[in-house]
């Protein structure tokens, strides 16, 4: 078993990972990326995120992806992950395990000030295994979201401001 940072030649094993992903949250319709824009955004000149890739015996087998956030609090930067998936056969192997350590140690070897993510509710697996690692749920809080056309008419009202 290994972890690895993701290169530009892994793009469709990611994207193939995103949509296993989607498939495993019960919204594969939910994925529109579109292949060129992600890979400028992993690998262009300003990168918004990393990816790690989870490889046992030369198969990608499950990926993390994550990028840098900023407590005002702290003072520090820290590290969002925005996704984690293990490949359903390939659970309960470590490789989960493997990529949180991974993120953690970047987030360590940084400087970062928390490691953070979130969990869908009805997801008690991963519940059970973030916890087990120590991980707390931060339940006073609640995730805001705004997106597509709640978006445009968000940035819209800048101008008239």
């Amino acid at each position: 078993m290994t972890v690895r940072a993701a290169v530009p030649s892994d793009l469709e094993t990611i994207i193939d990972l995103i949509r296993a992903l989607a498939e495993y949250e019960r919204e594969p319709e939910a994925v529109v990326l579109d292949p060129a824009e992600l890979a400028q955004h992993l690998f262009g000149p300003r990168p918004f995120a990393e990816v790690l890739i989870a490889e046992e015996a030369g198969e990608a087998v499950g990926f993390a992806l994550f990028f840098h956030n900023f407590s005002t609090w702290l003072g520090k930067p820290g590290i969002w992950l925005e996704d984690l998936f293990v490949r359903p056969g390939q659970r309960g192997r470590g490789h989960g395990k493997a990529l949180l350590a991974a993120v953690a140690a970047f987030a360590v070897e940084r400087g970062c000030g928390r490691f953070e993510w979130s969990v869908l509710d009805w997801n008690q697996p991963s519940i059970d295994f973030y916890r087990a690692l120590g991980a707390v749920p931060m339940d006073e809080w609640t995730t805001y979201r705004v997106s597509g056309e709640a978006l445009e008419r968000l940035a819209a009202t800048r101008a008239r401001t």
